[in-house]
């Protein structure tokens, strides 16, 4: 299997998971999704991790953003993790895990790290759009844990991009203010974006959020 891209579509599947045998493109319907892997049942990290999205539901219901996440042991394991993750999280975990046992999720999207054990997931995160391109793959190292806030900013921007001709500067914000597309003149920019265009450089232009 060739390495996923950004803009690929994402390979779909069907699998047992701890909510029962699902699809993935079934179960995505027409909502974003964020899928993200994880080792192996009863890691330190991946069980903060777990527990932290769990407590994020809300603001992925939010955005529209449904969860799925994947380890490559069986549903019964992940039965008795989930007792585990909403014990010593304070939580209770309100979203499937895919039990790939037979790593066919983990192949399709390249998770099997290439450098480790060949069970090994590497803690992958995948962001996919309603027309199920991958709009986003990070890759985190076993010893750094994922940062939720982060992964909902970039949502935030890759949906308002998606719907307006603008991009998102470093360290962006919901609600500050947008980088003007390059493709579009400063003339069309100004009937676009009536709040106003700021215009810095001919090739870097600031408007207010357009949907504020």
């Amino acid at each position: 299997m060739a390495t996923l891209r950004l803009g690929d579509t994402a390979p779909d599947f069907t699998a047992e998971t701890s909510q029962g045998t699902l699809n993935l493109y079934d179960y995505l319907g027409d909502s974003w999704g964020i899928l993200f892997s994880h080792p192996a049942d009863f890691t330190p990290v991946c069980t903060t991790e777990l527990g932290t999205a769990a407590k994020f539901k809300d603001e992925f219901d939010k955005r529209n953003v449904k969860m799925m996440a994947l380890s490559v042991d069986g549903v019964e394991s992940h039965s008795e993790w989930i007792k585990d993750i909403n014990e010593t999280q304070n939580t209770l975990v309100n979203f499937p895990i895919v039990a790939d046992e037979d790593k066919k999720v983990a192949d399709l999207y390249d998770m099997i790290h290439p450098k480790a054990d060949n069970n090994l997931t590497v803690r992958s995160v995948f962001i996919i759009a309603p027309d199920k391109s991958i709009k986003l793959i990070l890759t985190y190292p076993a010893s750094t844990g994922r940062n939720f806030y982060e992964l909902l900013r970039v949502i935030d921007s890759l949906q308002l991009t998606a719907y307006h001709k603008v991009a998102t500067p470093a360290n962006w914000q919901n609600g500050e203010k947008v980088v003007v597309s390059p493709a579009i003149e400063t003339g069309e920019a100004k009937e676009l974006f009536p709040k106003g265009v700021e215009e810095i450089r001919p090739y870097l232009r600031m408007t207010p959020d357009p949907t504020n």
